[in-house]
């Protein structure tokens, strides 16, 4: 589609959605970005972000823009927050509302598509300058990803389905940027519910750890009947 904006003939704003998708991998928390070929900001580092049509519900438009820019298919967002900076787009004036997923890279296969020329994995400590505002949608996004990690067992979202306790002792740590000790972690998971498989890591350099699976079964059962609250 031409990026080329369409005002409405009584409004002159338009309408888009910016998805911003976090993996976790080697430790770090990354973000899915595109270089974007065509103008404005042609060259330059974005997250998927398109117009939304006008007969078009928003999560359907959501869904569409990240298919043609990534080929990511059948990915489970989340609406986030409206960013409407009169000045966030050079063409005119663009309301944009961000939505978010937590997904397993290893799981996906993103390829560019449409005007995206590329995409890569960017660490989140190592984004670089990105088009637009979203440099901004992406931080805001990332602050609220560090919050729901606080209270909901969203970890389990990003993390391999069969983990080691040092895994996500690592996601939280990058997430919030600290060392935690390993006795007071292990403390810490005590009450969320993690089965005990008979299996343990492979192919690794150090001592291979055992691996755990999150139990959401229990977890629902325990919300229902206990009244239980994810915290960390």
């Amino acid at each position: 589609m031409s990026y080329k904006i369409k005002f409405d003939r009584f409004f002159s704003y338009s309408f888009s959605l910016d998805c911003a998708i976090f993996g976790y991998k080697d430790g770090e928390i990354h973000v899915l970005l595109i270089k974007r070929a065509m103008e404005p900001y042609s060259g330059e580092w974005a997250i998927p972000g398109d117009l939304v049509y006008p007969d078009e519900d928003l999560p359907i438009a959501a869904n569409r823009i990240l298919t043609e820019l990534t080929k990511l298919k059948n990915v489970e967002l989340h609406q986030g927050q409206t960013f409407g900076n009169p000045n966030r787009h050079p063409q005119g004036r663009v309301i944009t509302c961000a939505y978010f997923a937590l997904v397993r890279i290893d799981d996906l296969q993103a390829e560019a598509d449409s005007w995206a020329e590329e995409v890569m994995w960017a660490p989140m400590n190592e984004v670089p300058n990105l088009a637009f505002d979203h440099s901004e949608i992406v931080e805001s996004t990332y602050e609220d990803l560090k919050r729901m990690l606080q209270r909901e067992p969203i970890c389990f979202d990003l993390l391999p389905e069969k983990f080691a306790l040092n895994e996500m002792q690592q996601l939280y740590e990058y997430a919030y940027n600290v060392e935690m000790d390993k006795a007071n972690f292990r403390k810490k998971i005590k009450s969320i519910p993690l089965i005990h498989l008979d299996e343990k890591q492979q192919n690794v350099k150090h001592r291979p750890a055992k691996l755990f699976k999150f139990d959401t079964e229990r977890y629902r059962q325990m919300v229902e009947t206990e009244n239980y609250m994810f915290r960390m």
